[in-house]
């Protein structure tokens, strides 16, 4: 098939892809028309701000929200002229198509218009990732930049690795090459999100890089990791927990109910034990409105399943459940 960039399927991964599969299903059907239509622009706004804010940028939601707006705001004119560059590149998302080189360098040339001398081309010099005086990347020479990202781009749009996978390993392989004189971090997040969207198109509003800004450190040592072991293997993991996260955090939020039963779970609990834990006494309120959304949603699950009404049966979080309790515990 020509280029194959390095990578190792590991377990992990392939869990993940199976966690991510089943999370997105449940989505699906989960999501309506109208809550796409009102969580589109809230998400649009979270993605921006946090592909942003890894740059550097510090305006928050409610002044890109202004922008957005047409809205007057006070801040440094180059972060207003990256937000405005941002939005108009995010409504050109859905005619780009991931592994054509023209979309490619038409994305660049907007999303960096009036930042940079070198918009929608290749870098012309060497460029560097730096961590104050410490280099910790030299990127390829100029002159091989149009050869490995045609190998690139003919690789993506040739390979039958499943899409969470593909984006990911290109997300890596772009910032290794690092192609443009700037900017490179957000056209690697903008193109894998744009891969993502292309398999499903939940993914355009599905906010994953404000994901990567609340594991910034862990996105930039992922990086380091995989250039040093020759395999983008370890950046694949963490892009697929921070997928995870996304589409778990986009789906809908759970009742109070199914939060409170959630917050006294303690390994494995018998429905009694449960009940008591929530200081409830009608048996009946307890399973229609605490235990049978959270089985439904499955943030709860049954120790033996194929007997639900065992005087044995017990009740475990999930994956999910765990999840939620844990960002809600940060909170």
């Amino acid at each position: 098939m020509g280029y194959q960039p390095p990578y190792t399927i590991t377990p992990e991964i392939l869990s993940r892809v199976a966690e991510i599969s089943e999370a997105v299903g449940r989505l699906t059907v989960l999501t309506d028309q109208a809550r796409v239509l009102r969580l589109r622009r809230i998400n649009r706004i979270r993605t921006i701000r946090g592909s942003l804010a890894i740059e550097g940028n510090t305006l928050s939601e409610a002044q890109i929200t202004a922008i957005l707006e047409g809205e007057r705001v006070i801040a440094p004119p180059r972060e207003v002229q990256e937000v405005k560059n941002a939005l108009a590149a995010y409504d050109r998302f859905g005619r780009w198509r991931p592994e054509t080189e023209e979309d490619l360098l038409e994305a660049h040339g907007i999303l960096m218009a009036g930042l940079i001398d070198e918009v929608g081309m290749y870098r012309r010099g060497g460029v560097g990732v730096m961590a104050g005086s410490q280099v910790l990347h030299m990127a390829p020479p100029a002159d091989r930049v149009p050869q490995l990202m045609g190998d690139l781009l003919q690789w993506l749009a040739a390979t039958d690795a499943h899409p969470f996978i593909a984006s990911s390993v290109f997300h890596y392989e772009f910032e290794f090459i690092h192609p443009f004189a700037d900017g490179n971090g957000r056209m690697g997040r903008l193109w894998q999100g744009l891969v993502l969207a292309r398999w499903n198109p939940l993914f355009a509003d599905i906010p994953v890089e404000s994901l990567i800004f609340e594991h910034q450190g862990e996105y930039y040592q992922a990086l380091q990791e995989s250039t040093d072991k020759t395999d983008s293997a370890p950046f694949v993991t963490f892009m697929l927990g921070r997928i995870l996260d996304a589409v778990i955090t986009s789906a809908p939020q759970v009742t109070p109910q199914v939060g409170e039963l959630i917050s006294v779970v303690r390994g494995e609990m018998g429905r009694e034990a449960l009940q008591a834990a929530l200081g409830l006494l009608d048996r009946k309120s307890f399973r229609e409105r605490y235990l049978k959304p959270a089985l439904d949603d499955g943030s709860l699950e049954m120790t033996i399943p194929d007997r639900p009404n065992s005087r044995l049966q017990k009740y475990r979080l999930t994956d999910k459940g765990r999840r939620w309790l844990a960002r809600h515990s940060r909170d």
